[in-house]
């Protein structure tokens, strides 16, 4: 080892889905959304003036701030914009959990957390998800550090109704609570209604899933107008400019068209209701998903040996090799009607149905 290696954070990274260059596949694997974004959007980015380019953006993102707090019935000063959630999460963590007790999350879960955690220094504990995938209320009423959980979570997509939701938060006053609702648009009631009653609660967000910007790295996050201020205060002190004017007018379009937003995000349900359907029938193994992806397994062939058999019909899905427990189970995005059919034709031949 050289002698400068020794002052070297290392991290064992988080790993996002595969993003194939090949055309011609069915990409279920990282949670997208299958329609276009709002009509609005590639007006906003077909009249966009490139001279703007050359001066910084708003530091405040304030046309974008406002319009999500406008949808969301927030003052702008409830709200806080980042590039994604994984950016406004990551700020969260450095700003919020700041404790020697350790914070809690599901050990079955969104798999960047521990990587936060680890690598700001935040001591953690998980706590096991029941036999059926959900999260235990109970385990949550403990003493900690701070908690976070998605709702629904990720990847098993269960959902936990807001009053459990609440129990938790009521039960951790003298801590953060983050709600991270990347899939919340597809089932379930946000957690944003209870922000007025506890000024510990933060609920985060994001367009690259149910808005169809995951591509342009919009999330977004609604809390007490104290907390939100000092998360701010931690973002302008590493980097003062994050969304791009051009991603800044494209999220105001995309905010502003709630009708698309409503349709997209029916499609969506509509489909991975007949997804369901047609899994059950095949013998697969899942739960009542609330999100925009199914967390299944085959009572026919394991999930690795699926997984790679899809992949040679260029259908690519997720699995997770770790924990033990779910290394059968894969993680299926919902894509369009005709993308289903024909991965369940695919599914009946690798089945031999």
């Amino acid at each position: 080892m050289y002698s400068w290696e020794q002052n070297i954070r290392k991290v064992i990274p988080y790993t996002p889905g595969e993003q194939p260059k090949e055309k011609d596949i069915i990409k279920l694997n990282t949670n997208e959304n299958p329609y276009p974004p709002a009509p609005g959007v590639a007006k906003a980015i077909k009249e966009f003036d490139t001279n703007s380019l050359r001066k910084y953006p708003d530091p405040l993102i304030g046309k974008l701030v406002h319009s999500i707090a406008v949808n969301y019935g927030m003052r702008d000063e409830e709200v806080f914009v980042g590039v994604g959630s994984d950016d406004v999460l990551a700020t969260a963590f450095l700003t919020c959990f700041n404790s020697d007790k350790p914070i809690i999350f599901p050990d079955i879960t969104y798999s960047f957390y521990d990587v936060w955690a680890k690598l700001f220094n935040i001591p953690f504990e998980t706590k096991a998800l029941d036999e059926n995938f959900k999260i235990v209320t109970e385990d949550y009423l403990c003493d900690n550090g701070g908690v976070i959980f998605p709702n629904p979570n990720a990847p098993t997509g269960e959902l936990m109704e807001l009053d459990e939701v609440e129990r938790i938060i009521a039960a951790n006053r003298d801590v953060v609570v983050i709600v991270d609702e990347a899939y919340i648009d597809f089932g379930g009631t946000s957690a944003k209604s209870l922000i007025k009653k506890y000024d510990n609660l933060l609920v985060v967000q994001t367009y690259s899933k149910s808005r169809s910007l995951a591509g342009m790295r919009i999330g977004f996050m609604l809390g007490n107008e104290k907390l939100v201020k000092y998360i701010n205060d931690v973002k302008y002190s590493y980097n003062s400019y994050t969304l791009s004017n051009l991603t800044i007018e494209a999220g105001v379009a995309s905010m502003e068209d709630t009708a698309y937003f409503e349709e997209c995000v029916k499609k969506v349900i509509d489909v991975r209701e007949w997804t369901k359907v047609e899994l059950k029938k095949r013998g697969f193994i899942f739960g009542d998903s609330k999100s925009n992806f199914i967390f299944a397994k085959s009572d026919r062939m394991s999930g690795n040996k699926l997984f790679e058999e899809l992949k040679k019909r260029k259908i690519y899905v997720r699995h997770f090799s770790k924990p033990e427990r779910i290394d059968d189970y894969l993680r299926i995005s919902i894509g369009t009607a005709e993308e289903m059919k024909i991965f369940m034709e695919k599914l009946d031949e690798i089945l031999g149905l």
